[in-house]
C-alpha cells in the first residue's frame, strides 16, 4: 500500500501545481522523474522490459526520458506535428475559411450551436471506426472539425471536448482491446463485439450526446464563455470554392487507403497527412498560375505549425508518458489489482469494483489500454471462482478504461487537443466529465440488461 500512497500523493501534487498555473510539461516531467527515482530507491525496476537498464537509478530515469523523446516524440509526436502543420497550412491558404463559408449555407437553418455540437460529436464517433488511436483521432479532428465548429458558434472548450472524446466509447469491433476482451471472455469475436459491446456503445453515445448538449449549455452560461462565431457575411474568402475539400483530405484518406476500399493499398496516418500536404500544395500551385516561389513560401506556414506543435503539444505528451511510467513502475497499478483480488464481494459488487478501479487507473495514468490489459487478466479467474459470466465483468471494464482516459488531464488525447487549442487540460476535462459519467452509468446498466451475470 506504500506504493499506492506515494503515487496518490504525487498525483495530487501534480494537480495542485497545474491548477496554480505552473507549466504542465515541467510539472509532469518532474513528478515522473521523482516517481522513477523513488521506484529505484525502494528496490523496484525503474524501466519497462523493452528498455535496457543503464545500471543506475538516476541514469535509468533519464534513459526513460530519452526513450520517450525517441518513441513518443518521433512516433505519435511526429503524427501530431504533421497534422498541426497541415492545419496551419490550410488556414494560411484560406481553405478553412472556404469550409466555414460553404458549410454555413446548408447549416444556416440550425440556430443552436449546441445542436451542431451534437452532430459534430456523432461524426467524430463514426470517424473513430477508421482511426484506432485516441490521440491520433483527437488531433485529426482538431485539424479538421475544430476550426469549423468554433467559427460556427461552438465555444472553444466545448469544441475541444468534442475532438477529445469520440474514442471514449468503443465502436470498432476489431480494435485490439476488443479482441483481447473477447478472448478473455471466452466468446467468438463477432458475438462479443457485435451482439454485446456494440449495442451498449450505441446507447452510451446517445446518452453522452444528450449530456454534452445540456452540460455545455450550462457551463457556457455559468462561465460566460466567449463564442467565436464568425459573421459569414463579413468573412473575406479569397480562395476558390473547391478548396473546401482540402482540409478533409486526411479523413478521406483514412477511409480510402485502409487496404479494403483499394485492395492491397494500405497507408498509415503519417503517409496520408504527408500526401494531403502534397496534394494541397499542388492545388495551390495550379490555382496561383504555377508560381513556384509563392507556393513554397506558403508551405513555410506548415513547417512553423509543426514547430509550434512540438513546443506546445509533443513535449507535454513526453512528460505525461514519463509520469505514467513512474506510476506504473512504482507499483501503484499493482496495488489496485491487489485490491480487486482481495475483494470478497458478490457478482454485482465485484463488477462495480473492477469498473471503478479501471477508471481510477486510467485517470491516474492517462492510458486507456494499460489499465484494461492489467485488470482483464483477473476477470476470468474471479469469474470462475464465483460462477460468473466473464463477459459480465469484462465489458464494463473495457469501456471504463476508455472513458477514464477521456477525463484524465495527463492522457495523450486531452494533452494534445488542449495544447492545440491553447487552453488548460483541466478545462477540457471539466467539459468531458459529465458526459463520461453518464456514459459510464449507461455502460453499467447496458451490461445488466444485455449480458447474463452467471455463466
Amino acid at each position: 500500500m506504500l506504493e499506492l500512497m506515494i503515487g496518490l500523493i504525487v498525483t495530487i501534487a501534480v494537480g495542485y501545481f497545474i491548477v496554480k498555473g505552473y507549466k504542465p510539461a515541467g510539472v509532469l516531467l518532474t513528478a515522473g522523474l521523482v516517481l522513477l527515482i523513488t521506484t529505484g530507491l525502494i528496490g523496484h525496476t525503474v524501466l519497462p522490459a523493452k528498455v535496457a537498464s543503464t545500471g543506475n537509478v538516476l541514469t535509468d530515469s533519464l534513459e526513460f526520458v530519452k526513450y520517450m523523446l525517441k518513441h513518443r516524440g518521433g512516433g505519435l509526436g511526429m503524427q501530431i506535428m504533421l497534422l498541426c502543420g497541415f492545419a496551419s497550412y490550410m488556414t494560411h491558404i484560406g481553405a478553412n475559411n472556404v469550409v466555414v463559408k460553404q458549410f454555413s449555407k446548408p447549416l444556416a437553418f440550425i440556430k443552436s450551436p449546441y445542436v451542431l455540437l451534437v452532430a459534430a460529436y456523432i461524426v467524430a464517433c463514426l470517424t473513430s471506426l477508421a482511426v484506432s488511436s485516441a490521440t491520433g483521432l483527437g488531433v485529426l479532428l482538431m485539424a479538421t472539425l475544430f476550426p469549423m465548429m468554433t467559427a460556427m458558434g461552438i465555444s472553444r472548450p466545448a469544441a475541444v471536448a468534442v475532438c477529445a472524446s469520440p474514442a471514449a466509447i468503443i465502436l470498432s469491433p476489431t480494435s485490439g482491446d476488443v479482441v483481447v476482451a473477447a478472448e478473455k471472455a471466452g466468446m467468438p469475436l463477432d458475438v462479443f463485439a457485435i451482439q454485446t459491446v456494440l449495442p451498449v456503445s450505441i446507447c452510451a453515445i446517445i446518452v453522452m450526446s444528450a449530456a454534452a448538449y445540456f452540460w455545455n449549455i450550462y457551463l457556457d452560461k455559468k462561465e460566460n464563455t466567449p463564442m467565436e462565431k464568425v459573421d459569414i457575411s463579413e468573412m473575406v474568402v479569397t480562395a476558390p470554392a473547391y478548396y473546401a475539400i482540402l482540409p478533409f483530405l486526411p479523413i478521406l484518406g483514412v477511409f480510402l487507403f485502409n487496404g479494403k476500399v483499394i485492395p492491397g493499398l494500405s497507408l498509415d496516418i503519417y503517409t496520408i497527412v504527408v500526401g494531403s500536404i502534397f496534394v494541397g500544395a499542388l492545388v495551390n500551385l495550379a490555382t496561383n498560375s504555377f508560381k513556384g516561389k509563392e507556393t513554397l513560401e506558403d508551405l513555410e506556414s506548415c513547417y512553423a505549425g509543426m514547430a509550434d506543435a512540438f513546443k506546445g503539444v509533443v513535449m507535454l505528451l513526453v512528460a505525461a508518458g514519463v509520469f505514467a511510467q513512474g506510476l506504473m513502475s512504482i507499483g501503484a497499478i499493482d496495488n489496485l489489482i491487489g485490491l480487486a483480488e482481495a475483494a470478497g464481494a458478490g457478482g454485482v459488487a465485484l463488477m462495480l469494483l473492477l469498473t471503478l478501479l479501471t477508471v481510477a487507473a486510467a485517470v491516474a495514468t492517462g492510458s486507456g489500454n494499460a489499465p484494461f490489459y492489467a485488470f482483464v487478466e483477473l476477470a476470468p479467474q474471479l469469474a470462475d471462482k464465483m460462477g460468473l459470466n466473464p463477459a459480465f465483468l469484462i465489458i464494463p471494464m473495457l469501456q471504463a478504461s476508455n472513458l477514464g482516459r477521456t477525463i484524465s488531464p495527463v492522457s495523450g488525447v486531452i494533452v494534445a487537443t488542449s495544447g492545440m487549442a491553447k487552453i488548460s487540460p483541466f478545462e477540457v476535462v471539466k467539459r468531458t466529465s459529465v458526459p463520461v459519467l453518464f456514459g459510464l452509468i449507461t455502460v453499467i446498466i447496458g451490461t445488466f440488461v444485455l449480458v447474463p451475470m452467471y455463466a
